[in-house]
């Protein structure tokens, strides 16, 4: 069974809504692969499902003062600066365990390390397209150092913002990231105060 098959069934159902008859990689690059599958559905229609491989990444809520340490970079598929909390993948599309790289991006992304990294949850993002997925950890006890960030993160900046500045961002249109916004309300419901 491959593992689109065994996700569509991990539900309970036996057999999965969509099965895969064939795959081909129609490209690839360091951070992820495109691949064009031919399925068929539970009808015995065929049809192709185009899938984006990324590997999973963390996101990291560093915490402090009643506010957040959040960065601001220019994303280039929307063309403009937003903000967002650290987050980032391992390069090469390595696997390496999540409290690990949600250490390394904290420090790489705002020079910051955490006394306390706290796992708060684990969610799916753009499912619609990618089996990608992101961990969420919640950072306290931060002690302040520099920044290493790759060459790609060469513009972006780091601030605090209390978390009613946080709402004013997001209204503003100037929080997009659906990560981070998926993130904050994990740490809504986690049972920390959210604002």
């Amino acid at each position: 069974m491959s593992d689109l098959q065994e996700r569509g069934a991990a539900d309970g159902d036996e057999r999965p809504a969509v099965r895969r008859i064939a795959s081909r990689v129609v490209y690839e690059n360091p951070w992820m692969v495109v691949r064009e599958d031919e399925v068929e559905r539970l009808d015995g229609s065929r049809g192709i499902y185009g899938v984006v491989d990324k590997p999973d990444f963390v996101l990291v809520v560093p915490e402090e003062d009643g506010g957040f340490h959040m960065v601001e970079e220019y994303r280039y598929p929307i063309g403009r600066r937003t903000w967002s909390f650290p987050q980032g993948a391992a390069p090469g599309r390595r696997v390496v365990e999540p409290a690990e790289l949600a250490r390394r991006e904290l420090a790489e992304e705002t020079g910051f390390t955490a006394g306390r990294l706290r796992r708060i949850g684990y969610l799916n993002c753009a499912h619609g397209t990618s089996g990608q997925g992101f961990t969420v950890f919640h950072a306290t006890d931060l002690t302040p150092g520099e920044p290493d960030r790759e060459a790609e993160e060469q513009d972006m900046r780091q601030r605090w913002v209390s978390r009613a500045e946080f709402r004013e961002l997001v209204a503003k249109g100037l929080i997009t990231d659906d990560s981070t916004l998926a993130a904050y309300a994990l740490l809504a419901m986690d049972g920390l105060p959210a604002g």
